[in-house]
């Protein structure tokens, strides 16, 4: 079996989903339930015997140690983080604390487990490190994107952790030997994302007839990745990546936010259409500081060395996710509690009375 940290939020959970769908490997699943973690999102796991759902912190050593010891398990797959960069803007002390105190409780806890292992059991072995191309900092519109060798230069608390994690891996391979491997992906998007991220959040407030608040100009490059095509690069990563390497997962999918946005409401308009167009909702707030302008993603390693490639374009993809939240609206609803409408109201009220 698997361990995986943190599969009750977006992408973990969408990674033991497609894991349980497509093999009988039963899963660990540890999580702490912060407010992005979501036992609704493993709803339809509650009568699957091979989904062991555990609620913890990845910063209690003993708790991870008991786990490993107790199921043996022949992978770990590290998706436990704060991941949202206003957030991190707001309270940064969270982000290093699960993202650098948890990995490297996280870190220890596996070495000793390996320790009791036989040859065998050390040899397959595997360690996987889901991080994020933020750790490479900003673009200008004409630099080549982030490859495996892009310095590492993160510019906001959540990116520096990030960077953190990705670094004590690293250090805990080439010291101990342990038997890691990172993924550094690119923007995520698809179902079960909370709605505090750029689609859902647009696509919630569009439906709720609110401003669609774009960060300054709106000319922000990101590379876009659906969450299945991700998972679906993780499960080949941990199957035959190289230890100690490091893997790039891109959509190959360069949007500005503005365009986003546009292609969302015309997909609503379409799918859901109102009185007038979506667009007409569209608001430029105050920029958030340090907001990096452009992420790049090249993803020719992973495709060369594991053949890999993404499945889905931004287009396929994106109708799939606003068709998904359409016909999950009480799932939504469920999650925008008041820790929600607070944490919105800390984050916007401000960024609109300055764009005034």
């Amino acid at each position: 079996m698997i361990l995986v940290t943190g599969g009750a939020g977006f992408i973990g959970a969408n990674f033991v989903l497609d894991w349980l769908a497509s093999q009988d490997e039963p899963v660990i699943n540890l999580d702490k339930l912060t407010y992005a973690g979501n036992p609704d999102n493993l709803s339809q796991l509650q009568a699957d015997a091979r989904h062991i759902f555990v609620h913890g912190d990845i910063c209690d050593r003993a708790l991870v140690s008991a786990l490993l010891t107790q199921y043996q398990p022949r992978a770990i797959v590290h998706f436990a983080a704060e991941s949202h960069v206003d957030r991190s803007i707001h309270g940064p002390g969270d982000f290093i604390r699960t993202n650098v105190d948890g990995t490297f409780s996280l870190l220890e806890a596996t070495r000793a487990y390996l320790s009791t292992l036989d040859d065998a059991g050390k040899a397959g072995f595997r360690f996987l490190h889901v991080s994020t191309d933020e750790v490479f900092g900003t673009l200008s519109t004409t630099d080549p994107a982030f490859s495996e060798t892009t310095p590492y230069a993160p510019n906001s608390p959540y990116s520096a952790s990030k960077a953190a994690s990705d670094h004590l891996v690293r250090a805990w391979h080439h010291t101990y030997g342990l038997p890691v491997l990172t993924g550094n992906c690119s923007n995520n998007y698809g179902p079960l994302q909370f709605p505090e991220k750029l689609i859902p959040l647009m696509i919630a407030n569009a439906l709720g007839g609110k401003p669609l608040p774009i960060y300054g100009d709106g000319q922000q490059i990101r590379d876009w990745l659906y969450v299945g095509d991700h998972c679906a690069a993780l499960r080949r990563v941990l199957q035959a990546g190289q230890l100690g390497e490091t893997y790039n997962i891109g959509g190959w999918n360069e949007k500005a936010n503005l365009d986003v946005v546009h292609t969302l409401c015309d997909l609503l308009d379409e799918l859901k259409p109102s009185t007038q167009s979506y667009r007409v909702q569209i608001s430029f707030v105050t920029d958030r500081p340090g907001h990096d302008r452009r992420y790049a993603i090249d993803a020719r390693k992973i495709e060369r060395e594991l053949g890999w490639r993404p499945q889905e374009t931004f287009e396929t993809g994106l109708r799939k996710t606003v068709q998904w939240y359409l016909d999950h609206q009480d799932w939504v609803r469920k999650v925008q509690s008041g820790e929600y409408q607070q944490w919105m109201s800390t984050n916007y009220a401000q960024r609109q009375e300055a764009s005034a």
